[in-house]
């Protein structure tokens, strides 16, 4: 899956996160997920279904670089699968409500 494949693919599964809220293409042109709608179950929906999708750990108040728009999403994802790591680390960037 290349890198324009990833970023569709994430974007999908933010709006299905959301039950449609968000929509893909909306989270594809950018931007913080909490200034698009995307709330705290949301959220917590998106986690759910990046790790069971792509093997990799995200952890919500762990060390590591923000988490809070598209591109940090397919970098998390992308790293982990390049190092061939099972798993990386992740923290949520902003106030969510």
């Amino acid at each position: 899956m290349g890198g324009t494949d990833l970023r569709e693919r994430i974007a999908e599964l933010v709006s299905e996160a959301t039950a449609g809220e968000v929509a893909a293409a909306d989270v594809l042109a950018g931007g913080s997920m909490v200034a698009l709608g995307v709330d705290s179950l949301g959220l917590l929906r998106l986690v759910d279904a990046i790790e069971l999708e792509y093997g990799v750990e995200v952890e919500l108040n762990g060390p590591g670089r923000p988490l809070d728009t598209l591109d940090d999403l397919v970098a998390l994802v992308g790293a982990a699968r390049a190092g061939g790591a099972a798993t990386g680390s992740a923290e949520v960037g902003g106030q969510l409500s």
